[in-house]
């Protein structure tokens, strides 16, 4: 049984600033989260996969550091099993990539309108 790791209200609201990218140090720090925490994500969700620089040490963008802090949330505030958020995150991912657009959506509403107003016709004359 993992123990919960404490929220720290600093890292909470830390501002990222302006830089491309950060190390595993400042990410740890950002996140409260520990080193090898993040190094064991990395292995547990193939989604969180930060780049190496020339020196080989791990390099997190704005956008990895966002979804640590998703993960973070879902796994010690929501109370999710690394498996439980494996599961969701790749259902919530699927769904994100399958949404229609909401022009494409309005579309296909129109055409089953328009084929429910064909098969009215087509019942009443038979």
């Amino acid at each position: 049984m993992a123990a919960a790791i404490p929220e720290s209200g600093a890292a909470r609201r830390t501002p990222l600033g302006e830089k491309l990218f950060y190390k595993i140090g400042e990410v740890s720090r950002l996140t409260g989260l520990p080193s090898y925490v993040l190094r064991f994500w990395e292995s547990e969700f193939h989604f969180l996969q930060p780049q190496k620089n020339r020196g080989r040490q791990r390099v997190y963008t704005r956008k990895d550091i966002e979804t640590l802090l998703q993960i973070k949330r879902m796994r010690y505030e929501q109370g999710f099993t690394i498996e439980g958020l494996r599961r969701r995150w790749n259902t919530r991912q699927g769904t994100q990539e399958r949404r229609p657009s909401r022009a494409a959506a309005e579309v296909v509403r129109r055409v089953r309108h328009e084929l429910d107003e064909m098969l009215k016709v087509l019942d009443d004359q038979i």
